[in-house]
C-alpha cells in the first residue's frame, strides 16, 4: 500500500481494518454467551424473550448468528489474498458488523418486537456480505472463488426457509432450512479443508505435501453437492430412504479416504494442524450417522446433525480462528499452549454431545450441560487469548 494509505490505516480502529477482527472476536464471544443462555434455559434457570421459541432460537443462532459470522469474517479476509485488492474495512465493515449485531439482539428480544423486525434485519446480513465479497472478485475477474457469492445467497435462502416455516406453522420447511444450511456449510468445510489441510500439514510438519487425487475430490464434493440439491429441492422425498442413506454413506467413505491420505498421525506435535484434522474427521462421522439415520432410524437426526455442527463446525472454526488470527495479524503461527486445552475441550464437547447422549439417553440433560460447558470454556479461552491480537495493529507494521 502507498504511504498515504498507511496514514489512513494508522488512524483507523484496528478492529475495523479487516473482517476477521470483529467477526472472529464477536462471533466467538456470541457462541459462548448463546450457549450459556441455552444451558440456563435447559436447566430451568431463566426464560428468554426470544423470537419464536428457544428451540428455534438455539438452532438458528448457532448457524446464522455464530457460524455465519465466522464464514463472513473468513471470506472477506481471504478475498484480499485472492485478489490483491483491499477487502472490506473501515466504515463498510462497521456497517456490516452493526447489521450482524442488531440481528442477534433482534432475535434475542424478538418477543418484544413486531415479527417482521428481526426477520428483516437478520436476512440483510448475508446478502450484504455477498455484495462486499463480489466486488473485488468481479473487479479482477477471478472465477475460482466467485462461487462463494452464490453460496452466501443459498445460505440466505435456507435462513428464509427457517423463518417462513416458523411463521406459517410449517415445521417441515423450517427443518428444510436448518438442515440444508448444515449441509451447505458441510460442503464449504469439505472444500476449504481440502484446499488448506494438506498444505498446512506439510508446512507444519516439514514434510512433502500430499497431492490430491482429482477424481476422488470431484466425486466427494460432487456427492455432497448432489445431497444438498436433492434435499433443498425436496426431490429426496421421491427416493426411498435406503438410497439417500447410500449417498450419505458414499460421501462419508470418500471424505474419510481424503482424511487418511493427509496422514493425521504426523501432526501430533502441531496443535494448529491436529485440531484441523480432528475437525475434518467429524465430517465423515456426521455423514455416516446421517446414513444410519436414513437407513433404519436408530440414530436420531439431531445426533447426526450435531456431529456436523458441534463436531465439524465447532472444531474447525476454533482451529481456523486460532490460525487465521495469528497469520493475518503478522504474528508467528505459534499459539499459546492453553489453546491446545481449548482444542481438546471443543472436541470433548462434540464427542459428549453426539455419542454420550446417544449411548446414555437417560442422562441427556447432564450430557448437554457438560458438553455446553466445555464449549463455553473453549471459546472463552480463544476470546481472552486473542482479544489483544484482534484489537491492536499488525505486529509487522503492514496494513490490515
Amino acid at each position: 500500500m502507498q504511504i498515504t494509505d498507511m496514514k489512513v490505516e494508522e488512524k483507523m480502529w484496528p478492529l475495523l481494518r479487516q473482517a476477521f477482527r470483529p467477526f472472529f472476536l464477536l462471533g466467538a464471544t456470541f457462541s459462548a454467551i448463546a450457549m450459556m443462555l441455552w444451558l440456563w434455559v435447559l436447566s430451568g434457570a431463566i426464560q428468554l424473550p426470544v423470537f419464536a421459541d428457544v428451540m428455534f432460537w438455539h438452532a438458528h443462532e448457532m448457524l446464522f448468528g455464530f457460524v455465519a459470522a465466522i464464514i463472513v469474517g473468513f471470506l472477506l479476509t481471504a478475498v484480499q489474498n485472492w485478489t490483491g485488492l483491499r477487502a472490506t474495512h473501515g466504515r463498510a465493515l462497521a456497517v456490516l458488523t452493526v447489521v450482524w449485531l442488531l440481528g442477534r439482539l433482534a432475535l434475542l428480544f424478538g418477543a418484544w418486537l413486531p415479527v417482521y423486525v428481526p426477520v428483516a434485519i437478520d436476512l440483510l446480513f448475508l446478502p450484504l456480505a455477498a455484495f462486499f465479497l463480489a466486488i473485488p472478485l468481479i473487479t479482477v475477474k477471478q472465477q475460482r472463488n466467485l462461487f462463494f457469492v452464490p453460496v452466501l445467497l443459498l445460505l440466505t435462502l435456507c435462513n428464509g426457509l427457517m423463518y417462513y416455516g416458523r411463521l406459517t406453522g410449517r415445521f417441515d420447511l423450517q427443518q428444510v432450512g436448518s438442515q440444508n444450511a448444515v449441509l451447505l456449510i458441510t460442503l464449504l468445510m469439505a472444500i476449504v479443508g481440502g484446499r488448506v489441510i494438506p498444505m498446512f500439514t506439510a508446512n507444519g510438519t516439514m514434510t512433502q505435501k500430499v497431492q490430491p487425487i482429482v477424481w476422488l475430490d470431484k466425486l466427494a464434493l460432487g456427492t455432497l453437492w448432489l445431497i444438498f440439491a436433492l434435499q433443498i429441492t425436496q426431490l429426496s422425498s421421491f427416493f426411498a430412504d435406503v438410497w439417500l442413506a447410500g449417498l450419505y454413506a458414499l460421501a462419508a467413505v470418500l471424505l474419510a479416504w481424503r482424511c487418511v491420505r493427509w496422514k493425521p498421525w504426523i501432526t501430533l506435535r502441531v496443535p494448529l494442524v491436529w485440531s484441523l484434522h480432528i475437525a475434518y474427521w467429524f465430517l465423515p462421522i456426521g455423514l455416516a450417522l446421517m446414513a444410519w439415520h436414513h437407513f433404519n432410524g436408530e440414530v436420531t437426526l439431531s445426533t447426526a446433525i450435531h456431529a456436523l455442527t458441534a463436531g465439524a463446525m465447532g472444531n474447525m472454526i476454533l482451529s481456523m480462528l486460532a490460525r487465521v488470527s495469528l497469520g493475518h495479524s503478522g504474528r508467528p503461527l505459534q499459539p499459546k499452549a492453553i489453546m491446545s486445552v481449548a482444542f481438546c475441550l471443543v472436541a470433548l464437547a462434540a464427542l459428549v454431545r453426539v455419542f454420550a447422549v446417544w449411548w446414555w439417553p437417560t442422562m441427556t440433560l447432564d450430557w448437554y450441560l457438560f458438553a455446553g460447558t466445555a464449549w463455553i470454556l473453549a471459546y472463552l479461552i480463544y476470546v481472552f487469548v486473542y482479544l489483544p491480537i484482534l484489537t491492536t495493529p499488525r505486529a509487522d507494521g503492514r496494513p490490515g
